[in-house]
């Protein structure tokens, strides 16, 4: 992994082969993210599914609480930090600045557009406290999407390859923490979908971005 992105055309964080397939996904993610704020805007109570995916979910044991409760902390400002801080100091090490730059620009984004909507959409949960899309959720999952993407990248993956590597990865850590919030009751169900479309939409639009500002070359990852 030696080597560095610094050169202009070099280190380009959005490979060629899953560019198209990400653009496809990024514009269905952001209408799933829309109709699911037109429906919920303005609710302060659990619509069907959120009921319906409580009641498969039941109550955890102790193990199992405990377990979400530390998956949690990865999402709450301590423990994010600490993983993108990590993950971009790894990166300049290796002399791969820009892979850095999208470890810190693409999980912001997601933090960022969650915050935003979530006045914007309105919606409730627990006598208040703003809920749709889920932070937490769209932090895990756009960090597994940027790691996912630097290693396809730094791989050479093709597009299938590629493709599934980095969906397989936001998926699974969306799946993760959107289990956590939906046992710690801290979202409803709908909420996790939500946080995971947001960042599903924003991070392949982040990557392109750092790519036009720094320009973009066959050489990716940390």
């Amino acid at each position: 992994m030696g080597g560095t992105d610094a050169g202009p055309g070099r280190g380009g964080v959005l490979p060629g082969a899953v560019r198209g397939g990400l653009a496809v996904t990024a514009v269905l993610a952001a209408l799933v993210v829309v109709a699911l704020g037109v429906r919920y805007g303005g609710d302060g109570a659990p619509g069907r599914v959120d009921a319906r995916v409580w009641g498969l979910t039941g109550g955890p044991g102790p193990s199992w609480r405990a377990f979400a409760e530390a998956v949690d902390f990865l999402g709450e400002p301590v423990g994010a930090a600490a993983l993108v801080l990590g993950t971009a100091t790894g990166c300049l090490l290796l002399r791969r600045p820009r892979a850095a730059v999208l470890v810190v620009a693409g999980t912001g984004a997601a933090v960022a557009a969650t915050t935003l909507l979530k006045p914007a959409v309105g919606r409730t949960i627990h006598g208040g406290h703003l809920a749709f899309p889920s932070g937490h959720t769209g932090f895990l999952t756009a960090y597994a999407l940027v790691v996912a993407l630097l290693v396809a990248g730094r791989l050479g993956l093709g597009r299938p390859a590629g493709l599934s590597l980095v969906l397989a990865a936001g998926t699974a850590a969306g799946a993760v923490m959107g289990w956590a919030q939906i046992v710690l009751d801290a979202h409803y169900p709908t909420d996790v979908l939500g946080g995971w479309a947001t960042a599903l939409a924003v991070v392949p639009a982040t990557a392109w971005a750092v790519d036009r500002v720094a320009g973009t070359g066959p050489r990716t990852g940390c």
